[in-house]
């Protein structure tokens, strides 16, 4: 019974059901083998292969006892000891798996009284909920990796040309009328109804993991695990110089786990950037495959893009076009006077809907709420145009900046964006 609970707070599905079998399979197999016990509750508790490294860890913790057995090799034989400099490197998912052996001994105790009030405890929460990514403790982030896993996504459910079956719709379903016309022997027609389908969008996101925004990789990618085991249709890419799908390794229960196969699958981590080539690649390769169906997608990046400005203009223009909606999340809003002076900045600003900060926990689940709701308040890439154009001087021959709407139509040019420089106007 304590295994069974172990397993469940480190994350496995595991009912009563589950655990009566488990006693019954032990009973069969005995106690005499190791193997025999081991293979008796794989088979009644895991149920599904990515579970497996869980289970071992977990199985490994609780019946091993190795700190015990070390110490009595020790005891009996000098040379048993382990060497030292030769510590295995602690696999995926063992650290959730001891958090989760030790909760459950906790659990066991009786809880002593409370000596912090609400007041506080929401107090310090909401304190956690501003302070910058990059300058939390490791405890802190530690905090921060929950609630991240806790946050979760608006119904934002749009409607596509798929129909379905509906006693209240609107519009006539000729071939299930005529099918109950033939069952009753065509004596009369009962009309049947069918309305649009409705679906909650792809998100797609491309995340930026060069080096200027290593602060805040690592708590994004465990923003976007959070996003994929809620919701199956997510996306998820990184690039620096190059673009790796990561798409198959989010999808890993574990989030240690996930994160360890990104970092294996990539090999440009916290190097150099290609913004403009990177979206070159996801548009050729990857953008009919997974923008259908009015797809959203974020752009994690700070668009510290020196070269290439019109390649990038270029990809923004067509990744913009792709897609219902483009959200641009930028660290670097995190400054109050944030200029746009870098060209990469200016020439993305004009092919974004939304144009946000991403550096603590209330810009996360801001962020959530406007995958619902659409742009919230200071979103609007459009006002930092206006103010670029205000300050910068127009020359004869040169259009205004412009953005493109929401619905879709470009109107700008894109080479005006090579000169100017944005003030933010967040105080």
């Amino acid at each position: 019974m304590h295994f069974a609970r172990a397993l469940r707070a480190a994350g496995l599905a595991i009912g009563p059901g589950a655990v009566q079998d488990a006693l019954t399979a032990l009973q069969l197999a005995g106690f005499e083998h190791r193997d025999d016990v081991r293979a008796a509750l794989h088979a009644t508790l895991v149920r599904r292969h990515d579970q497996t490294i869980l289970f071992d860890q977990a199985f490994d913790a609780f019946w091993r006892r190795r700190g015990y057995l070390d110490k009595l090799m020790a005891a009996l034989s000098p040379l048993a000891q382990p060497e030292a400099g030769k510590q295995k490197k602690p696999d995926p998912g063992a650290s959730r798996v001891s958090e989760a052996l030790a909760r459950s001994r906790r659990d066991e105790r009786p809880a002593p009284p409370p000596e912090l009030s609400a007041r506080l405890t929401v107090s310090a929460q909401e304190k956690l909920a501003r302070k910058d990514f990059a300058q939390m403790t490791a405890a802190e982030i530690a905090e921060a990796i929950r609630l991240v896993a806790q946050l979760r996504l608006p119904r934002d459910a749009v409607k596509v040309r798929r129909h379905t079956a509906d006693a209240r719709g609107s519009r006539v379903d000729p071939r299930r009328a005529f099918r109950r016309s033939m069952r009753a022997g065509g004596a009369g027609i009962e009309l049947a109804y069918r309305s649009p389908e409705e679906k909650r969008p792809p998100i797609v996101a491309i995340c930026d993991i060069s080096g200027s925004m290593a602060d805040y990789t690592r708590i994004f990618l465990h923003f976007l695990h959070a996003m994929t085991a809620e919701r199956r249709n997510v996306h998820s890419f990184l690039f620096g110089t190059r673009l790796t799908n990561v798409t198959r390794a989010l999808r890993a229960k574990d989030a240690d786990e996930a994160l360890t196969a990104c970092g294996a699958g990539v090999l440009d981590w916290a190097g150099g950037t290609r913004i403009g080539p990177s979206l070159h690649r996801f548009n050729k390769d990857w953008s009919r495959r997974v923008l259908g169906q009015g797809a959203t997608v974020i752009l994690f990046t700070d668009g510290l893009e020196r070269e290439g400005l019109a390649e990038l203009a270029q990809e923004m223009e067509r990744l913009h076009r792709s897609c219902r909606r483009l959200i641009w999340v930028n660290p670097l809003l995190r400054f109050a006077a944030f200029e746009a002076k870098a060209g990469g900045i200016r020439t993305m600003l004009a092919h974004v809907d939304d144009f946000r900060p991403i550096h603590d926990l209330r810009s996360m689940r801001d962020l959530c709420t406007a995958l619902g709701n659409g742009a919230g308040r200071g979103a609007n890439p459009r006002r930092w145009l206006r103010i670029a154009e205000a300050e910068r001087p127009i020359h004869p021959g040169q259009r205004p900046l412009q953005a493109r709407s929401s619905a879709g139509d470009f109107t700008g040019s894109n080479r005006m964006l090579s000169a100017g420089a944005v003030t933010s106007p967040q105080s």
